[in-house]
């Protein structure tokens, strides 16, 4: 039986690789050797780079190459179908998926094409309307404004029954895809996807934009006759950024092509951007304001920058309104037209969080009330009005909330009308390691209309009626190759540093693993036993700024998405950290910053307090002690506590965490209260009717002040008495 998991789980920090003093001397000679901090020489030689050369090579990228795009199968007949459309002024549509990998490749195969003088349109289909991938609805429409040739962008590799359709009407079919095959594939003039079982191109990891840009390569190298490295040059100049774009957003696998396609795009954004996505950038550094500020410094570019902040806006068209904004946006011809259709993906970005904020709410509540944590590893939620296009970012919040795959599926736009059960409802999932997603819906397809995705994210659509079936048959599946151990939450950190080891510097040299992503993710570190000094509310309590460390070497620190009383940590405490080591830049200075990615009470402090709460119990039941423990209280003590529990009380605050009270009388009170003595104040104000008191937690305190007039005698409480006694008996 699988035990319950939940939002409180401690998650499992674990070590990619353990610092063996081997490791440790090869990051020592790597220092020494090409001139790096030894931090990032460990981090070297963790991701497989243990030597001077091998480091060298990877932070010089000496060892990358781009393949030729002939070996990809069907790559050549593509390239001879689509010349022969421009030659010949054929109607050409470039249909693509509405994310941003889809944006993106359809931006650069429509450019690359006008380019050529080809007859060219695109088509994304509307996500709420339509759903994913080729329609038969569409290429009714398509073919009849008169298109020949339909060359679809990271989509397609499904389409068997739409392409056979399309043929019928006249209209041929090219296929470009990244998305996973199954045994039969589109019987199209050419299939261009690295993962056809068929093909032998090397490099499997190519987003849809990636196979797009190998597509153009081949197709200019056909056309003008120079050599392969001249065409990749001229393609990488042009589209470079639209193509690293697509490839971080789509979370694929930075490295070998992808790391020098993304490294190439991210330089070239450095240089000069694009109309469009300079506009983008200057509204979403804006946060919403009409004017960019000349005297703001331009964002540093970076795939991080690229994943968080410009992927989303350009997203949100697809999910809330129109992929088409996002393609006209890189299509923009204008400063004026690319600012306002900036402007409107960012009002789409708000919009989307808005409705992410509204669904996860209710998703949690039931979840809350309808699914069984013991019995079924696979979360399924549904709802007839979530909006389609944010599920799949709800789901991914519940999967990293959870470490359950979860899949979310709306019926929005469902009319009501006739049988219900007959309703199709539009499903996003997400998933975990140890269970590839398309291979449970694979197991599940009887019960599917379709399916399609990838090992961790899918999508699906089904009818209500068998969403019963579904359910029992996926979890059935999930249970077989799912276990406690699987679905414990794991966070993987690349090595454990002191404080002394965080400098400004370090920040800096890390800036040399980039472009970062799958494969080589940003630096994780963790830090053991270090002192929280402060911990601030930020944003309204979204989020929390905390101070770490010790009186001469303090640094600020970010948790976002949690609130200070999430955490259930008070300064004074010590606590163990992981996180990401970044540069805060603010008013023309900089300072590192940690961000963190979770936090929790140092083990050695864990231990004191399981210890302590041992030793209370013991006093409780009798034990003798010793007069060097301090456990017997004053009426200095007495009256402290009082204080502070009356004021709190007082100021709105009537339940407090036991260790927030000892944080709280650490800076307040002269004298000195543990654990132990504390536990026995509150005990004895309760028994002397000062406090009324009610234990709602883990040592979480309801108080209720009984205020009384006149002195307080302390010498009527029958286990202060108890207590003196007992440690006169040791």
């Amino acid at each position: 039986m699988l035990k319950k998991i939940g939002q409180n789980t401690r998650k499992k920090w674990i070590l990619r690789q353990p610092a063996t003093e081997e490791a440790l001397s090869k990051a020592r000679l790597i220092s020494r050797e090409i001139g790096v901090s030894f931090v990032l020489a460990r981090l070297l030689v963790n991701r497989g780079y243990d030597t001077p050369k091998k480091a060298q090579t990877f932070i010089h990228m000496e060892s990358e190459i781009l393949c030729d795009p002939f070996e990809m199968k069907d790559i050549s007949a593509a390239v001879a179908r689509i010349r022969r459309a421009v030659d010949e002024r054929e109607s050409i549509v470039v249909y693509g998926d509405y994310d941003v990998d889809g944006v993106t490749a359809v931006c650069t195969l429509y450019l690359y094409l006008k380019s050529k003088g080809a007859d060219i349109s695109y088509y994304i289909p509307n996500r709420a309307g339509e759903g994913y991938g080729v329609s038969k609805s569409a290429i009714k429409s398509l073919a009849d404004g008169g298109a020949r040739l339909i060359v679809t962008v990271d989509t397609g590799i499904t389409a068997d029954e739409e392409v056979a359709y399309a043929k019928e009407l006249g209209v041929d079919f090219v296929v470009t895809d990244h998305h996973e095959c199954r045994s039969e594939l589109p019987d199209a003039v050419a299939v261009v996807n690295p993962h056809r079982p068929d093909c032998p191109y090397p490099f499997k990891e190519l987003a849809g934009v990636g196979v797009v840009f190998k597509l153009l390569c081949a197709y200019e190298a056909t056309v003008t006759g120079d050599h392969m490295i001249d065409c990749v040059r001229r393609i990488c100049r042009e589209y470079a950024d639209l193509v690293a774009i697509g490839t971080i957003a789509d979370v694929m696998p930075l490295r070998e092509e992808n790391k020098l396609i993304v490294s190439q795009g991210l330089y070239r954004m450095e240089k000069s951007c694009r109309r469009g996505l300079l506009a983008l950038m200057d509204a979403a550094g804006q946060k919403g304001d009409a004017r960019p500020d000349p005297r703001r410094p331009r964002q540093k570019i970076t795939s991080g920058f690229i994943g968080y902040t410009i992927a989303p806006r350009l997203n949100a068209a697809g999910r809330i309104r129109s992929a088409s904004l996002a393609v006209e946006l890189f299509l923009a011809e204008s400063d004026a037209r690319a600012s306002e259709l900036a402007a409107l993906l960012c009002e789409a970005n708000r919009a989307r969080q808005n409705e992410e904020n509204k669904i996860i709410e209710e998703a949690y509540e039931k979840l809350a009330a309808e699914h069984d944590f013991e019995k079924d590893p696979v979360i399924i939620l549904d709802a007839d009005d979530w909006h389609h296009g944010v599920i799949g970012i709800v789901s991914s919040r519940i999967t990293e909330k959870y470490g359950l795959p979860s899949i979310l599926i709306s019926f929005e736009g469902c009319d009501g009308a006739g049988d219900r059960s007959e309703d199709i409802g539009k499903g996003s999932g997400r998933s975990i390691k140890g269970m590839n997603l398309v291979d449970a819906l694979v197991h599940c397809s009887d019960h599917l209309v379709k399916f399609g995705g990838h090992e961790l994210a899918a999508g699906l659509s089904i009818a209500r009626k068998d969403l019963p079936a579904f359910k029992r048959q996926i979890n059935d599946y999930a249970r077989e190759i799912l276990n406690d151990e699987a679905i414990l939450p794991t966070l993987e950190a690349d090595c454990e540093i002191s404080l002394s080891d965080i400098s400004m510097h370090v920040a800096e040299d890390l800036h040399l693993l980039e472009p970062y992503g799958v494969a080589n993710p940003v630096p994780v570190f963790i830090l053991c036993g270090v002192r929280l000094l402060e911990c601030m509310p930020v944003s309204g309590g979204k989020h929390t700024r905390l101070t770490l460390g010790e009186s001469g070497t303090q640094f600020n620190a970010m948790y976002f998405s949690h609130s200070p009383e999430s955490l259930n940590l008070y300064p004074g405490d010590l606590v163990d950290v992981m996180f990401n080591l970044d540069i805060n830049e603010w008013c023309g200075r900089k300072s590192v910053q940690l961000i963190i990615k979770d936090i929790r009470l140092s083990d050695e402090k864990q231990g004191d307090t399981e210890n302590e709460r041992e030793r209370f119990e013991q006093i409780w039941t009798g034990a003798p002690f010793t007069d060097a423990e301090d456990i017997v209280p004053t009426r200095d003590d007495f009256a402290a506590v009082y204080t502070l529990v009356r004021r709190s009380v007082r100021a709105g605050l009537d339940t407090i965490h036991h260790r927030q009270m000892l944080s709280k009388l650490r800076t307040s009170y002269d004298g000195t209260i543990g654990y132990i003595k504390l536990k026995f104040i509150i005990r004895i104000l309760q028994e002397l009717n000062l406090l009324g008191i009610e234990e709602i937690g883990d040592e979480q305190y309801r108080f209720k002040v009984q205020f009384t007039s006149g002195k307080t005698d302390l010498e009527k409480s029958n286990l202060l008495r108890r207590l003196r006694m007992q440690q006169r008996m040791a």
